[in-house]
């Protein structure tokens, strides 16, 4: 019995020292850091993405390393996903520019001009910010209507009129950002190549000669997932991806070279 006692007490410190030392990670992974040892850090920040959970500050430390490492894909990666929890991360913004104005690449426009509009309307903030803010409008609406329906001066039933519409129109906009923000953080076919370079082709297999290749691109590129499918050569199973660089190019790609965001 005294044998089992003292195996359990063991056992629960043994917990607590690793509990502890758990709690400790983001201290070690911002100690690697700073002390230039980059790799360890990603290393670190990746385990707790991993076994804890996804935030905007822990993939906007681990996209610093990836960078500091010279892996400017697999950076813009990790910027990329913070501001899809964080949209408004104003120190993620500025680094996925910085690096984005790096990369060998230079893509034509993507997507139309009203479309892309919206796009940055509704990154302007999170999805949330953004519904809280329609039931404020709507709750007005409500005032709006009540001052108009019950009141006997004038003047308050005009502002209750005007104001009740304006604020109702107010909240259907918001409701669409809302919407269309929460779309944004949540699409699945958005990638990022994190291959150094890759040879897109015309068919989904890796390409025979020229005639099958259809361009070079380089990592840190973004690019639009539209189709997938399966393809075997010589008894190797791979999966390659259609997809959209630009309004004007639009080629396969193999899964291994991307990451969706």
């Amino acid at each position: 019995m005294k044998q089992i006692f003292a195996f359990l007490l063991i056992s629960l410190f043994s917990c607590g020292s690793s509990l502890r030392a758990d709690s400790s990670l983001p201290q070690q992974a911002d100690s690697a850091y700073t002390t230039d040892n980059f790799k360890e850090a990603a290393e670190i920040y990746q385990h707790i993405i991993n076994e804890e959970g996804s935030s905007a500050e822990l993939l906007y430390n681990l996209g610093n390393c990836h960078y500091r490492m010279g892996e400017i894909g697999k950076a813009i990666l990790a910027y990329e996903r913070a501001l899809r929890i964080d949209p408004t991360f104003e120190d993620a913004k500025i680094n996925l520019e910085f690096v984005n104005e790096k990369i060998a690449d230079r893509p034509g426009e993507r997507g139309t001009f009203l479309g892309n509009a919206l796009d940055a309307a509704a990154n302007s903030a999170k999805s949330n910010t953004w519904a809280w803010m329609a039931l404020i409008c709507f709750s007005l609406a409500l005032f709006g209507i009540i001052a108009y329906m019950f009141s006997s001066t004038v003047i308050i039933r005009k502002i209750g009129f005007f104001g009740g519409f304006t604020t109702i129109l107010a909240s259907g906009c918001l409701i669409y950002l809302a919407y269309r923000s929460a779309n944004i953080a949540g699409a699945d076919d958005i990638a990022i190549i994190t291959s150094p370079s890759t040879i897109l082709s015309t068919s989904p297999r890796a390409p025979k000669d020229r005639t099958q290749e259809a361009m070079l691109l380089h990592e840190g590129t973004k690019v639009t997932i539209l189709d997938s499918v399966r393809s075997t050569t010589d008894s190797v199973n791979s999966l390659w991806y259609d997809v959209e660089v630009d309004n004007a190019h639009r080629a396969w790609i193999n899964a291994s070279d991307i990451e969706k965001i």
